[in-house]
């Protein structure tokens, strides 16, 4: 059985939106977009290679959807790892409304709980979500989620939709590895571990 894994790109105060340029995600009026760039570096190249060559297949929300298949397609070094991936290996959108996806190899799908989990099942590999924020809150949500490789960029923006927004379901992670590239960036990773516990650091009363 494969696993789902996350990977999401946040900035210090949480941010995950339109991390790759500025018209990516311009949604409530948001004018940073593309904060990961001046961070891109070696060890944030090689940790991306690391990761795809554990892919399996790939699923992912539809406004991310449709940033890539703008994009990848349109890359056809064979040399390219990434694009070589995306373009050749099975796809799935989560996504109400879109009937006639024109990238090859996409399936959509809309029944989270139930197509997810099938497709955890039937996936020889890692079921990889990138980006699609409000589908990594879903799945977290859901409690569809094996591993998070989360990383954070050293910039605060003070703007931009988050990803662990207020209401999410509490969750507790155990964290499996990490490292730090080159630029400052903390790339790190967790597994899920069920519900967080509790405690208090009260002194004991006196006997």
């Amino acid at each position: 059985m494969g696993k789902l894994v996350l990977n999401s790109f946040v900035t210090l105060d949480g941010v995950y939106q339109a991390p790759g340029g500025p018209q990516e995600d311009t949604r409530d009026g948001f004018e940073q977009g593309g904060w990961v760039f001046p961070y891109a570096d070696d060890d944030f190249g090689q940790f991306i290679d690391e990761v795809f060559q554990q892919v399996g297949a790939f699923l992912l929300g539809r406004r991310t959807y449709e940033i890539f298949a703008a994009y990848w397609p349109k890359v056809t070094d064979p040399d390219n790892l990434i694009a070589s991936r995306l373009n050749s290996m099975p796809k799935y959108v989560a996504s109400a409304s879109l009937t006639d996806p024109e990238w090859s190899g996409t399936t959509v799908i809309s029944d989270l709980a139930k197509e997810v989990t099938a497709l955890k099942e039937n996936t020889d590999g890692e079921l990889q979500v990138h980006g699609s924020g409000a589908l990594a809150q879903s799945l977290l949500n859901l409690g569809l989620v094996d591993t998070v490789h989360l990383l954070t960029f050293p910039v605060v923006l003070g703007a931009g939709r988050r990803l662990f927004t207020e209401g999410i379901v509490p969750t507790a992670f155990r964290h499996t590895g990490g490292r730090i590239t080159s630029t400052g960036v903390s790339i790190q990773t967790y597994d899920l571990a069920g519900r967080p516990e509790y405690g208090s650091f009260d002194l004991p009363e006196n006997a």
